[in-house]
């Protein structure tokens, strides 16, 4: 498993906006910022970042921190 970084893109003439999560092997999901539904913007990159997550079969909780582009999202401790 690896970190999850996920980053705000802004809406262009043809795409609304939307988050981008990626993990550092390179693979990606982005969604669509209406799609996601939530209020609180640190939730909104946390679905991403559990949909990506999920996509990579990665299992566990997800503990957030923010950087100025977005979150970086990494992985609890295993109890």
């Amino acid at each position: 498993m690896q970190a999850i970084i996920t980053k705000y893109l802004g809406p262009t003439e043809h795409k609304p906006s939307r988050v981008k999560a990626r993990a550092a092997n390179g693979q990606s999901i982005t969604m669509s910022w209406h799609s996601i539904d939530k209020d609180n913007t640190e939730d909104a990159h946390r679905v991403a970042a559990e949909a990506l997550r999920d996509k990579l079969g990665w299992t566990g909780e997800l503990i957030a921190g923010g950087t100025k582009e977005g979150f970086v999202f990494v992985f609890a401790p295993k109890k």
